[in-house]
């Protein structure tokens, strides 16, 4: 018998269109009216049209073909709802207007209009100058205090690119620290556990050692004792010292010896300082432990401590710079903790500062006596004593940096050379329209008035720069901002060195057409490869066809 083919409708393709948005215009309008009502005819014809066309949707759905519907609908990204959008257009944020304004979360407004945008110390009280008439604060200012002028001086700031690497790592920065003695001396480390060394005084001088860790690295500390040596926390559960002249590398502590066993075990190691007078390096976990190395042994002591939540991640351990006994962490569980580290128990925090959202990071002042918080609901704390009322911060400053996926947490550092202890830096989230470009500035903010300093940005880094660093003795910025490094200095001082040398960009790997004249690669920071090789595959196939 010849073989019978067997018939099978096609189901119905039903295209939504967006009409309701759509508004007909007046000539259409008077269109209509001169027609007048439909006839008794056309609306005979409409009522046996949509007949049937139930009569075939209910034939489709008893035949098990239920009608395709394509939607070209304007659905709103952030509600899911549809009749309006939101989102990012260009370098314009438009909002949502079933959800509060992006920036301080609060209802009434929008982004664009919100008072905070406008102006940064909206709603911050400035920091008073009188005397609080504490003791322990007056002899702290006497006595361990180190002398600095009651006069604030000019900031200083950096505000021209003065060199950079493009592409320097393979994967988006995530630390970056200074050497302690040498001037130009860079360290970074990145998402795929690579640790770099950057001469930015020479330029092309640079090393990256790529076998110390096998996942992101975390954090950077130089060796009190040694600056030779260097330590690194990473998510792969170690701690490493490496030596920067051989590269080679010791594992100090692993957490995680049985290997993989699936995430909900896993544990990583995140916030990490080093107390110099215990000779210890503090470390902390996702899962809210803490744990002490012994850096003369170079092995771990004692056993991990519970200091956040149960479960929850501690990103950030600083030890206060004048007194080393006081540790400051922070973490996912809404909270900044103060403890004394010669009496660390679970439960035992000397003080809890509660906040709205995650706590990205925390940070003693360089005096010891500040705290300056950093959290996901767009707000920076200030607490101008530690000795004083620490059940609500001194300041909140609201900033856009509350968003966390595919980058690295936006975190305000001090800058260590103001003696007034009033200036910060942190990249900025919500991208301003500079000439038509979308560009994502790092701010200087005075956190005793919540007054925006300076916004620097360069026309050609379209990339967010949540990664910021400043020398500790020069006018210096470093910036990561996706794969790149860039070194940041004083217009004229920037002039000065350009006078001698011109300006020095080096970009490592292969440069694509679109990227010759911009320094922005936010494309090629995905998490699997499998991107590149199908465009490998493509440029091979185009040019064995040429």
């Amino acid at each position: 018998m010849a073989p019978q083919t067997r018939r099978t409708a096609f189901p119905r393709v039903v295209i939504e269109r967006d009409t309701d948005t759509e508004q007909s215009s007046s000539e259409d309008e008077e269109e209509d009216r001169e027609e007048g009502p439909f006839s008794e005819s056309e609306e005979e014809v409409t009522e046996n049209g949509r007949e049937e066309k139930i009569e075939e949707d209910l034939d489709a759905k008893r035949k098990g073909k239920a009608p395709i519907t394509i939607s070209l609908k304007k659905v709103c990204k952030v509600c899911k709802k549809p009749g309006h959008e939101a989102g990012f257009k260009g370098a314009t944020y438009i909002d949502c207007p079933m959800k509060p304004c992006f920036l301080c979360k609060m209802p009434g407004h929008t982004t664009m209009s919100c008072p905070h945008r406008v102006a940064t110390e909206y709603g911050v009280t400035p920091a008073s100058h009188r005397n609080a008439g504490n003791p322990v604060e007056y002899v702290f200012e006497r006595q361990l205090r180190p002398n600095m002028p009651y006069m604030k001086p000019a900031h200083v700031i950096p505000d021209q690119v003065n060199c950079a690497v493009i592409r320097y790592h393979s994967r988006r920065v995530t630390c970056l620290e200074f050497h302690p003695t040498n001037n130009h001396i860079l360290l970074s480390g990145d998402k795929k556990g690579q640790v770099g060394v950057w001469d930015f005084y020479k330029v092309s001088e640079k090393i990256v050692y790529g076998n110390i860790h096998s996942c992101i690295v975390n954090n950077i500390r130089f060796n009190p004792t040694n600056d030779g040596t260097v330590y690194a926390a990473s998510s792969d559960g170690t701690v490493s010292c490496t030596d920067l002249e051989t590269g080679l590398a010791l594992s100090l502590m692993n957490v995680n010896p049985n290997g993989w066993h699936g995430p909900r075990t896993w544990r990583m190691l995140y916030g990490m300082d080093i107390n110099p007078e215990k000779g210890v390096v503090l470390v902390a976990d996702n899962f809210g432990f803490l744990y002490l190395v012994d850096t003369r042994t170079n092995s771990r002591s004692g056993e991990a401590i519970l200091i956040h939540q149960k479960g929850s991640k501690v990103v950030g351990l600083h030890c206060n710079p004048i007194q080393p006994e006081l540790l400051l962490s922070c973490g996912n569980d809404h909270f900044a903790r103060i403890w004394d580290i010669r009496r660390l128990e679970a439960g035992s925090s000397l003080c809890d500062l509660a906040h709205k959202r995650v706590v990205n990071s925390a940070y003693f002042s360089p005096s010891g006596s500040k705290i300056l918080t950093t959290s996901q609901d767009n707000r920076l704390r200030i607490w101008d004593s530690i000795f004083g009322n620490l059940d609500s911060p001194s300041r909140e400053i609201v900033h856009s940096h509350d968003f966390n996926r595919h980058l690295t947490p936006f975190r305000a550092e001090w800058d260590p050379k103001d003696p007034s202890e009033s200036l910060a830096v942190i990249g900025r989230y919500i991208s301003e329209n500079y000439n038509g470009a979308a560009l994502h500035p790092i701010d200087f903010i005075d956190i005793s008035t919540g007054q925006l300093v300076a916004e620097v940005m360069d026309p050609n880094i379209t990339t967010i720069s949540p990664v910021n660093k400043l020398h500790p003795r020069d006018d210096v910025l470093a910036s990561g901002s996706s794969r790149s490094i860039f070194i940041w200095r004083p217009k004229e001082k920037s002039e000065l060195v350009e006078q001698k040398e011109e300006m020095k960009i080096i970009v490592c790997g292969k440069a694509d057409k679109k990227q010759k004249h911009k320094f922005g690669d936010e494309s090629e920071d995905s998490d699997n490869d499998t991107s590149k090789l199908k465009r490998k595959n493509v440029r091979s196939k185009k040019s064995r066809k040429s």
